[in-house]
């Protein structure tokens, strides 16, 4: 029987290239350069070592107290064990963080580009001059290397090179990967063609990302204190283990018995999968 091909995943591209040849970015994955992962993983294995030698060092000292081959053995794999483990789980929670964050600076920057075509529209404009006036205006708002100006740049040079203006923004909202913007661009593409008013569809998309962006904000900011009692409540039992070694020898011996490894161990699981969850509890999704 001849061997089936097995299936090669590929990976989405971080960069596609615009319809006049400038590479333009997908919103929706990140890759970490190798400089940018290292120090990433170095952070992590650090973090990850340390948590490991409060809960677990100190292990097969002999009666004396005193530390033996084995104990150095033992500290040594145990918090190289949990840095490696704290390094691998770190890298993608760190990817999806920074995705996240420039997503929602484009939302941002799209809700201010949606105010300036629709002062612009409302001045008499045209689109395509609303869109070169838009170009100036995040330029000057944000910066010449702002997510939202280069797209309206990469707009510019399709404008300049006729191409449709319908079909750029179709592009925009499928790297994004944000569903307000897509959402937008489609009805822009309809209006557009069938001669809709474009002054109301963008005044319309303007208010109702300005609704979801305040609602956003009023979220956070009632669940702030939650977030900071999490991380609080989340480092309280590495604080506490690591004064209690320091402190109290004696009753830090404790945490080396089986009873002591156990209770650790399951203390560690207890915490992180708590942390994990808070983590998706008080996660906004609108």
């Amino acid at each position: 029987m001849a061997k089936k091909d097995k299936e090669i995943k590929v990976k989405p591209p971080q960069y596609f290239t615009s319809y006049t040849n400038i590479p333009t970015l997908n919103y929706a994955v990140y890759y970490m350069s190798p400089i940018e992962k290292m120090l990433y993983a170095l952070l992590a294995f650090a973090a990850g070592a340390v948590v490991g030698y409060i809960f677990y060092g100190g292990l097969a000292k002999d009666e004396f107290d005193n530390p033996t081959v084995m104990t150095t053995i033992l500290n040594v794999t145990i918090s190289s064990s949990l840095g490696i483990f704290a390094a691998v789980m770190f890298i993608p929670m760190r990817t999806k963080s920074i995705i996240a964050s420039r997503k929602r600076q484009l939302k941002e920057q799209f809700r201010e580009l949606l105010d300036s075509l629709s002062t612009s529209l409302g001045s008499g404009k045209n689109v395509v001059d609303s869109f070169h006036n838009a170009y100036s205006d995040m330029a000057v708002l944000f910066s010449e290397d702002a997510y939202m100006t280069k797209e309206l740049a990469v707009i510019e040079s399709g404008l300049a090179n006729n191409v449709a203006i319908e079909d750029m923004l179709m592009d925009l909202g499928k790297r994004s990967d944000i569903a307000d913007i897509e959402s937008f661009a489609n009805v822009f593409e309809t209006c557009y063609r069938k001669g809709g008013n474009i002054k109301d569809v963008i005044r319309s998309t303007q208010n109702i990302l300005v609704d979801k962006m305040e609602v956003e904000l009023e979220i956070e900011t009632i669940i702030a204190s939650a977030k900071n009692e999490l991380n609080i409540m989340c480092c309280m039992p590495i604080a506490l283990v690591g004064v209690i070694k320091l402190m109290s020898p004696e009753f830090s011996k404790n945490f080396t018995t089986p009873a002591g490894i156990i209770a650790t161990t399951v203390g560690v699981v207890l915490f992180v999968s708590a942390y994990l969850i808070g983590k998706v509890v008080m996660a906004i999704k609108l």
